[in-house]
């Protein structure tokens, strides 16, 4: 018999190299992708970090092409850039960029939630308040990490039986580039109580069947959350470059998310 010994060594990890647990596995790029997405999105790899493809593909046990492939993904979703002699970082978006994202989200959502409302079968608002029962346990339990992921299923429920995958496709990239801000003004603002009022509120109109009205709220919703989420973001960043800790809102609950 032959007995084979294997020496591990272990070397500390940056966030960008540490693997999170519990992937499931499909295709490699799909794994790689979804785990570097979430990570982004949760702001555990943070503005600018660099993404560097052969720390991944040791992290991830795969080689570097699916981590290219991943990367070159995320990049058509906004959430990471590459740049000449640095490779890829992680995508920052400024103010205006965010402010004119939330601009796109209020001219596309509504509209297609006015042509879903009429089509929205009793199984559809069933699912939408499970998630919003789902949401208020998150709040409780004060998961924000939780609430991105919640308010996509919620929005993509009201929006599916619009039937209009392309548009639903744009939408979702929309919300997956602001996700992570919108992420962190919810835990330092304590606005994510308006957020789950608000969300009960759209419910409400969708299960009436009153579109337009449900449409209209949604734009103001969308608008406000943006607009809210810009100030934030401004005074945060002044702070940040001050080194100024006055500017904290952790006390300001007049902020919103959508």
């Amino acid at each position: 018999m032959i007995t084979v010994t294997i020496t591990v060594t272990i070397t500390a990890m940056t966030a960008a190299e540490r693997p999170p647990a519990g992937l499931k596995r499909r295709t490699v790029t799909e794994e790689v992708a979804d785990g570097l997405r979430e990570r982004i999105l949760s702001g555990e790899l943070g503005d600018g970090e660099q993404l560097r493809q052969d720390a991944l593909a040791t992290a991830y046990g795969v080689s570097r092409i699916p981590v290219r492939e991943a990367l070159r993904r995320l990049e058509a979703e906004g959430l990471v850039t590459f740049y000449p002699h640095r490779g890829a970082v992680v995508s920052q978006l400024s103010p205006d960029d965010i402010l004119e994202l939330f601009e796109i989200r209020a001219q596309l959502e509504p509209e297609i939630l006015r042509r879903a409302v009429p089509r929205l079968a009793g199984d559809d608002l069933r699912k939408a308040r499970r998630i919003l029962d789902r949401f208020a346990s998150a709040l409780e339990r004060g998961e924000v990490a939780a609430w991105g992921g919640l308010n996509w299923e919620f929005h993509a429920t009201l929006y599916g039986p619009a039937a209009r995958p392309q548009t639903l496709a744009v939408i979702r990239g929309l919300h997956n580039n602001t996700d992570r801000y919108t992420r962190m003004q919810l835990l330092l603002t304590g606005a994510i109580e308006q957020a789950h009022q608000e969300h009960g509120a759209l419910l409400g109109h969708c299960d009436r069947g009153e579109a337009k009205e449900a449409g209209r709220l949604l734009k103001r919703h969308i608008t406000a959350a943006g607009r809210s989420l810009v100030t934030f973001l401004k005074d945060r960043r002044a702070a940040d470059t001050t080194g100024d800790t006055t500017g904290d809102t952790s006390g300001d609950t007049t902020g919103e998310a959508s």
